[in-house]
């Protein structure tokens, strides 16, 4: 299979090279192997998991990565894997790839231990926490936690992941002493867009990357300016948003199965949306 040219890059707060669009291993199960490999021969140089057997396969993410890794001759230092710490509550009580009785400081330290062995790699490129905790004492716990495993080395740099609410990214950025380069959310109408959290990012270098993008705005998909702006560049409308969102400052993650798909997700990179027609399709975003 040829190679694309890999994604552009943006650069975090913490000096951080990332894929400006990223391949999501969400609900992947026993496919994640073969995707990752595909999505790495195709292209994509960054890959989102976390250490959550409910959701997330990352021993296959693993697996995969190494495998299109070594027929392509990529170095690791060319692929960016971010994975996360989850939180007993989204945990399958069956599958917790931790002690569920430790402190969350041991949680924390044991589930990157085990991302460590199933990402087959030495260094994270990125730690999030997949969501808040019960209280902000207990978000700042395991935030520390994080913080000495960065300090230590095994993590280039840390994020946060479902935090929808301002005031408690605010109070988080303001105490800690290794600031989150990475804010990742759901991306649609519910939450405004989170439109004052992307201000609050990119005030302070910090990547604002989306999930969720394509299934919760199918509506935006099919909206008559879309489908010109489509006409208009010869794109897909999937395409077109992914083009705005990463214009705009957005990375977006998309967990396709398909390589058509990948190639076009990865192909947003070879045109440009005008500034009008971008402050036209953010009006229709928010309206």
């Amino acid at each position: 299979m040829a190679i694309r040219a890999p994604a552009q890059f943006v650069t975090s707060g913490a000096g951080v090279r990332v894929p400006a669009i990223i391949y999501g291993t969400a609900w992947k199960k026993t496919d994640t192997e073969r995707l990752v490999a595909l999505a790495i021969d195709t292209g994509f140089r960054g890959i989102d998991t976390a250490c959550q057997p409910k959701h997330y396969d990352e021993a296959g993410v693993g697996a995969g990565a190494v495998a299109a890794a070594s027929r392509s001759g990529l170095d690791r230092g060319e692929l960016y894997l971010q994975t996360k710490f989850t939180p007993l509550s989204g945990q399958d009580p069956n599958r917790i790839p931790y002690d569920r009785d430790a402190a969350i400081t041991q949680q924390v330290t044991q589930s990157f231990r085990v991302s460590l062995r199933n990402l087959r790699t030495e260094v994270l490129d990125a730690l999030l926490l997949h969501s808040p905790m019960a209280d902000m004492s207990q978000t700042l716990e395991a935030w520390r936690a994080m913080e000495s495993l960065a300090d230590a080395g095994g993590i280039r740099q840390l994020g946060v992941s479902n935090f929808y609410n301002l005031a408690d990214l605010e109070e988080l950025y303001d105490v800690v002493g290794v600031k989150p380069a990475i804010v990742q959310n759901r991306f649609y109408a519910a939450s405004g867009y989170d439109a004052e959290i992307r201000a609050f990012c990119r005030e302070r270098q910090i990547i604002y990357q989306s999930f969720w993008t394509l299934t919760a705005n199918a509506a935006f998909l099919t909206d008559a300016a879309v489908l010109a702006l489509s006409a208009k560049h010869g794109r897909t409308p999937e395409q077109i948003l992914f083009r705005f969102l990463s214009q705009i400052g957005v990375v977006p993650l998309t967990g396709t199965r398909s390589v058509q798909h990948m190639t076009d997700d990865l192909a947003i990179f070879d045109f440009e949306i005008a500034r009008a027609d971008l402050a036209s399709l953010e009006r229709l975003l928010l309206r």
